[in-house]
């Protein structure tokens, strides 16, 4: 019999411990789906990706002209990037992600997604806190940033992001947009009024859209919101 279930990879980190593994749903035997949990916590999974793949089309549709530069906070299984990747537009994707692990299972190929990543020139994986850069005086500007961190601002993974999601810090994110630039923020949660009062607080104009999902292991659809901050 062919396994069903494999833990790829596991570590220590600064958030807790590390975890990649992969299984073959009872209803989809034919289909690995990967996993990723932290400290404990479930963090995301390949069988639904509609969000973050949502979070770079949206944004992008934002923005005209080409040569687009694009930072992506937090890597993940690399969805998101991929999705940013796919716009013929698109020149950079710099990727910042925290956890050295991550960038390792793309670089391993123990993703799915790793070896298309690495491979395309326009695409840049970075170690470092995004949220700590995006806050710092100077650095480099992009016409889109796309964060997918935390649940939501009010819902952290790690409470030190606490600062970036209060109104100064989304107002220096937004002194790394070019004129015209997008930010662009993943939730896993439907839309709070709160987190749309201060992205308008800290932008020129302000909204968020939710985007809405099956979930084969739930009885139940799913509802993420991504909100968006134009400067």
């Amino acid at each position: 019999m062919p396994p069903t279930f494999e833990e790829l990879d596991y570590c220590d980190t600064e958030l807790g411990e590390l975890i990649l593994r992969r299984r073959r749903p009872v209803s989809q035997p034919d289909q690995w789906v990967y996993e990723v949990k932290l400290a404990g916590r479930f963090l995301m999974s390949s069988l639904n990706t509609d969000s973050e793949r949502e979070l770079a089309t949206r944004a992008l549709a934002r923005l005209h002209g080409d040569k687009l530069r694009v930072l992506v906070g937090g890597l993940g299984l690399g969805y998101t990037a991929a999705a940013a990747l796919a716009d013929a537009r698109v020149a950079v994707v710099d990727v910042v992600e925290r956890l050295p692990a991550v960038i390792q299972w793309h670089r391993r190929g123990l993703v799915p997604l790793g070896e298309a990543l690495c491979a395309d020139p326009r695409c840049r994986l970075i170690e470092g806190d995004c949220l700590q850069e995006l806050q710092a005086v100077g650095g480099e500007h992009y016409d889109a940033i796309l964060i997918d961190i935390d649940d939501s601002p009010i819902h952290l993974l790690d409470e030190a992001h606490a600062s970036f999601y209060a109104v100064a810090g989304l107002t220096a994110a937004r002194h790394k947009l070019r004129p015209g630039g997008v930010f662009a923020l993943w939730t896993s949660l439907p839309a709070e009024p709160e987190v749309t009062d201060r992205l308008r607080q800290a932008f020129a104009t302000a909204s968020v859209e939710e985007v809405g999902f099956d979930n084969p292991l739930l009885d139940h659809g799913e509802v993420n919101a991504i909100y968006f901050g134009q400067a």
